[in-house]
This record gives C-alpha cells, structure tokens and sequence, in this order.
C-alpha cells in the first residue's frame, strides 16, 4: 500500500495496491442482488449493470460486485451471479467496460470470488421461502467441512479430499476467467459463513484430518485457495481477502487469530484485508451498532497489512475519521450506497474535496 499524500491519509486522499492506483479509499462493499435468471444460471443481467454503472458515476474508487460463486454448487441459491462460464464472464466484460468508459473518478472493478459451501443452494431473500431449495425446485446437494447443517439448512456432504482440490482449481479457473472479463482486482470471500470461512472457524470445522484442528490446518484451504489464485492472476494486479474476524461467539474466531490469517494471506500474495464479521453460526449474538466492526479492522491492521472497515458507516466524517485515526486504510459502504448511489459525490461536498460530476451532471452543481 501506498498512500499518495503526505502526513495521515483522510477519506479522499489516493492509494495504490501493486500497480493499481485508487483515486480515493471510499468504496462499494459486495452486496448480493439476488437477480440473475435461473434459467441462465450465475449471468448477470441489465440490473446489475444498472446497479453496479450508479456507483461509478456516483464517484465511487473502487466496486467490489457480489458474490460470483466459482462453480454452480457453490452459488448461495439459484438467482445468484458466477464466474464460472464464459458466458459469465463476457456478461461481466459488458458491465466492467461500461464502469471503465462512464465513471466520475476512473472508477475500478474488483469481483469477489465466492463458494457457499454449506449454505448454498438456498432461497434468495425476497422469494417469500426460507432455507434450502429442494432439488424438485432447483436446489442441488451441498458441500461443507463435515456434514453438520447450518440452522435449518439441509446437511451438506462431507467434502473428500477430491472435493477440495476441485473447489482450489475452482477459484483459479475464476480468477483467470475474471482477468479476461477486464477486472482490474478481485477479492477471495472468506467471510459470512461460506466455505472457506466455515473451514476457518472452529465452531464448524471439526475434521481431524489435514484440513482442520489446529489453527494451521483451518487456515490451509484459505491459503491454498490464495496460492493458486495469485499464480493465475498477473503479478501487478493486487489480490483481497474479505474475512469475518470474529464469530462473534465463544470458542470461534477473534480479532486476534484473524491478525495471524491475514499476515499468513499476505505472506502468500494478499495485498489487502477486508475486515467483516459473522455468519458461521446462526446462534451468534452481534452487537451490531454505527462502525461495530472498525475495532475488528484496527485489530487486523496491527499486523501490518492494510485493511478496510465496512458495518453501518453512513457518515462522511466517520468514514474520514475512521482513516485519519489509522483504524482501516479504506472505508466501504453498502447501504448507504443503496441510499444514495452518489455518497461519494456528497461526502466529498461535506468534507471540502473537489470530486467532478460525470459530464451529464454537472449542471446539478454541488452535491
């Protein structure tokens, strides 16, 4: 990471990962849309472009898309977005060309990368059901560390030692097809309960093979998966990890196990850590609150890899304080850009920054 102004970076001063320059540290968390056509399974449509097209020309440095799962069984449910096909693939191209060509601040594209493990093949949320899809309605058999069900979901299979290294050259056969959609970066999800998160916690890992009980072990497919991503991917384009540090319940991850994954990541190729929390256990207790989870970035910063903070940061000052007290090095917004699909434009107005409309908005003046 290289901050591009002198003294403690704010909000909207650059940063460079690797080669890839940033015009400011605001940028869009992954949020699932929920909205592909499951009779053309993981391809995202015009919502998405319309979705994704608003931030930039709202001012945003950098658009992390939602979840693209890697393989079919790792999508989340049956309307989710891949990145798994190259029809997929040249879908994404369309949206990532036009990101590139109408942005406010030259805008960039990352894709998260992303498997469900165990809670895939489930309802999306506004479908009016809840839980797993049964295969009658297009549902398919899952995956996780051991065959233990989240909640109600319906218990996934207890992944062989086949099933591993397919779900590893899964994530490389991605990266490769993203580098080829015109992603400028992309970002491993090890968060939120999916697989590679459920691999990590020790409240949902509990094999006793090569993959799981000591603290190495449950890191090993993270790490795995980070190897042969970086290797797929050029050596000049940065690579993030989003992890959740804390499973927010005894005896699950900690700001402090965290801290150790992420100079292991680093030490394999990431560049950047994107500091979210929960999602192993449906019986987790958040305190969720304004900025709950900047503590978990400061933690993970501490280090030495930079990292962001996401979780109800809807205020401009409290995004630019956040950095400015070196707690994160980039603040990421997700409803509050649903809210208002220009926060940049109007963060940058309150907190006394030049940031340029796109050329068709000028005549709005300020934000």
């Amino acid at each position: 990471m290289t901050p591009a102004s002198t003294g403690t970076p704010g909000l909207f001063d650059p940063i460079t990962l690797r080669s890839l320059d940033l015009a400011h540290r605001g940028w869009v968390a992954a949020m699932c849309q929920y909205s592909c056509d499951p009779a053309a399974p993981g391809v995202p449509t015009d919502w998405h472009l319309v979705h994704l097209g608003q931030f930039a020309t709202g001012g945003a440095a950098l658009i992390i898309t939602e979840a693209a799962a890697v393989s079919h069984e790792g999508m989340i449910s049956p309307r989710d977005a891949g990145i798994y096909t190259q029809e997929q693939a040249d879908a994404w191209r369309r949206i990532n060309d036009f990101i590139h060509e109408h942005s406010a601040v030259g805008t960039k594209t990352a894709v998260q990368l992303a498997h469900a493990g165990r809670k895939a093949s489930t309802y999306w949320p506004f479908s009016g059901k809840h839980n797993s899809v049964p295969e009658s309605e297009g549902g398919w058999q899952t995956l996780g560390p051991t065959d233990e069900a989240f909640g109600r979901y319906a218990p996934p299979h207890a992944m062989t030692e086949e099933d591993i290294e397919k779900v590893i050259r899964d994530f490389g056969a991605a990266a490769a097809l993203a580098v080829g959609a015109g992603f400028d970066t992309m970002e491993i999800h090890a968060a939120h309960g999916y697989l590679l998160h459920q691999f990590l916690s020790p409240l949902v890992n509990t094999r006793t093979d090569g993959w799981g009980g000591s603290e190495e072990a449950r890191f090993r497919l993270t790490l795995e998966v980070i190897r042969e991503v970086r290797r797929t991917i050029p050596e000049s384009m940065p690579l993030l990890l989003r992890i959740s540090a804390s499973d927010w319940t005894e005896g699950g991850l900690d700001g402090a196990v965290s801290a150790r994954l992420a100079k292991r990541a680093a030490e394999e190729g990431v560049d950047f850590v994107d500091v979210s929390s929960g999602g192993a256990v449906p019986s987790a207790s958040i305190p969720v609150e304004p900025g709950y989870q900047v503590a978990l970035a400061e933690e993970v910063r501490s280090s030495g890899v930079p990292t962001g903070a996401v979780g109800l940061i809807s205020d401009a000052r409290q995004a630019d304080e956040v950095i400015r007290n070196e707690r994160a090095d980039v603040v990421l917004v997700a409803r509050a850009a649903l809210r208002d699909p220009h926060w940049w434009m109007r963060a940058a107005h309150e907190l006394g920054h030049d940031l340029a409309p796109v050329p068709q908005y000028e005549r709005a003046g300020g934000f």
